[in-house]
């Protein structure tokens, strides 16, 4: 038995790529937990947010993925908290992040993209003694560097903490295939983190098959698009989404953009009750139909969030569905790229 999971729930959990690591096909996310800050998800209960994070270890979900900049370290103690009274041999994996910088004097500014080698080392150490571990399972570069720094350069500086121990795994976050291709000349691309879901599509065109041609995991974030496909959302919650809640910025969840959004959801609503599931299930489910993709990163403000998409981990979707789901996304134009695995 793997000794990540919990005796009492058991999820199947798959290879991440070439790396050691065996995560269950969900994941638990902890962008919202961060709390307030720039781009969260307006105030967050430390609570909550700790409870949830332990039901969903008590359920069997093995990894957690976190970063620096969510809640400006906020979320990464309040991980930190919720594993602390859990034996070691039973704790998740935990992923974070490095390359996105704040602005002390200014929090509520976007952060800056930074990749210069002493920055991302003094990263690494802070995320260390924010999550009370001595080493990471998985490390990624956030977004690509827009401070100068080359991608050979950062993306070294990631490979030598590998290579010093003090990390089990590195990978990059919303990089193209041309950036893949760049960092694995130099040396394995562990994983790719990048956005996708049944709205935001493009990286099925050709980063999930540059993927598992090249043996690199692949965790999705935002599978349920930001809760547009979590089933329990209307154009009456999107209008009521506080100043302090990035969504509430954000052209997917206004106008007609908004409805066509929603006309997805709604056609995985049959689905959902054919599988006697969730809304939110299914759509996660359909990133991990597609070839490539390992796992997917589902965020949850309270422990009964966790219960509403858990059951994606084992949920499979037949290829009739997944055409079900295409045909819609076809005829209400909602979001861009590939409707279907090819």
């Amino acid at each position: 038995m793997d000794t990540h999971i919990h005796a009492n729930e058991t999820l199947r959990t798959v290879q991440l790529g070439r790396t050691d690591l065996h995560i269950t096909r969900v994941g638990f996310g902890s962008w919202a937990v961060g709390g307030d800050w720039a781009v969260g998800w307006g105030s967050q209960d430390d609570g909550d947010s700790v409870a949830a994070i332990r039901h969903a270890v008590d359920r069997g979900i093995n990894w957690i993925d976190t970063a620096a900049i969510y809640g400006l370290g906020h979320s990464e103690e309040v991980v930190a908290t919720a594993l602390s009274g859990i034996p070691r041999n039973e704790r998740p994996y935990i992923f974070t992040k490095c390359g996105l910088i704040a602005d002390p004097a200014n929090p509520n500014a976007g952060p800056k993209q930074v990749g210069a080698p002493a920055s991302i080392r003094r990263e690494l150490e802070n995320s260390l003694r924010r999550l009370r571990v001595d080493r990471i399972d998985l490390y990624q570069m956030h977004w690509p560097a827009e401070d100068g720094t080359p991608l050979e350069v950062y993306w070294q500086t990631l490979l030598d903490l590998k290579a010093e121990g003090k990390v089990a795994a590195v990978g990059l976050s919303n990089h193209d295939v041309a950036q893949l291709e760049k960092a694995e000349a130099l040396g394995h691309v562990d994983t790719l983190q990048p956005p996708f879901s049944a709205i935001k599509r493009k990286v099925g065109a050709a980063e999930l098959g540059w993927c598992a041609a090249h043996g690199t995991g692949v965790i999705v974030y935002s599978p349920m698009q930001a809760g547009l496909l979590s089933g329990s959302f209307s154009v009456e919650r999107a209008a009521s989404l506080p100043a302090n809640d990035w969504r509430s910025r954000n052209a997917d969840f206004e106008g007609e953009g908004l409805k066509r959004n929603l006309a997805v959801a709604e056609a995985m609503r049959p689905i959902a009750d054919r599988h006697g599931t969730s809304v939110g299930a299914v759509a996660i489910a359909w990133t991990l139909a597609w070839p490539g993709v390992t796992g997917a990163i589902v965020g949850a403000r309270n422990a009964a969030q966790v219960d509403g998409w858990r059951d994606a981990g084992r949920l499979s979707l037949t290829d009739g569905d997944m055409a079900e789901i295409a045909q819609v996304i076809e005829v209400s134009g909602a979001g861009s790229g590939p409707a279907k695995p090819a």
